[in-house]
């Protein structure tokens, strides 16, 4: 099995409100984007990854590979203005060779070792995995009025999933999706799967798997640091 892994670190952090791309910002004196670069290169199934970058962090982020030293071969890539085309381009450079591609954000640095190899194990069966928890909070949908917002339904929790990252995919399907589909403005690449009509497994995640976003999460994050284990 040949997995190809795409990080996106790409993103401009314009929620994060900070001029450095945020996978730079440290958590317990390592970078953000380390984390999850160490637990994917210690994957036996993963045979290359590949990080999607832009120009204003490519040399830092360059730094930071040289000096920990990933065994994986370990490929830059500048990304594009959105996320997916990111993906688009970090999907141009994977290996001939690979038959599956592992998509994960390097703003969730607290993957496990456990949850990559469930993943990846589920896509070998479905074709297409994801991992997701189930929402805890009440979950309202609303609509506009005047200047606000009112309430138009309570949604029913019991069905609805969080999605996380990463998500795995045969290669033929996720590039067939984003060659019929890429030019659609969606949140995740399972949604241009779901377009081509396949159905997405998902795969039970974990509560600390979260994306840091806004600065806040910085604070949950060291928090998580402290009891987090890549095993």
């Amino acid at each position: 099995m040949f997995v190809s892994a795409i990080v996106v670190a790409a993103g401009k952090s314009k929620r994060f409100k900070s001029a450095s791309s945020k996978v730079l910002f440290k958590i317990n004196s390592q970078p953000i984007i380390v984390y999850s670069l160490d637990v994917l290169n210690g994957q036996p199934e993963i045979k290359e990854i590949i990080v999607v970058v832009n120009p204003q962090n490519i040399k830092s982020v360059s730094g930071i590979i040289k000096k920990n030293k990933f065994h994986k071969a370990v490929k830059l890539v500048l990304g594009g203005k959105e996320r997916q085309d990111s993906v688009a381009r970090g999907l141009k450079a994977i290996d001939p060779k690979a038959n599956f591609v592992l998509i994960h954000d390097a703003a969730r640095p607290f993957i496990t070792n456990g949850l990559v190899a469930l993943v990846i194990k589920e896509a070998q069966k479905s074709k297409a995995a994801i991992l997701g928890v189930p929402v805890r909070a009440t979950i309202k949908k609303c609509k506009a009025r005047g200047k606000g917002r009112v309430v138009k339904e309570t949604i029913d929790r019991k069905n609805v999933w969080e999605i996380q990252t990463p998500q795995v995919f045969a290669k033929n399907l996720i590039l067939k999706a984003y060659r019929d589909f890429g030019g659609i403005g969606v949140t995740d690449d399972a949604s241009l799967v779901e377009k081509s009509g396949k159905k997405v497994k998902m795969v039970m995640g974990a509560y600390h798997n979260i994306k840091i976003t806004s600065p806040e999460d910085l604070i949950i994050a060291k928090g998580i640091a402290r009891l987090w284990k890549p095993a």
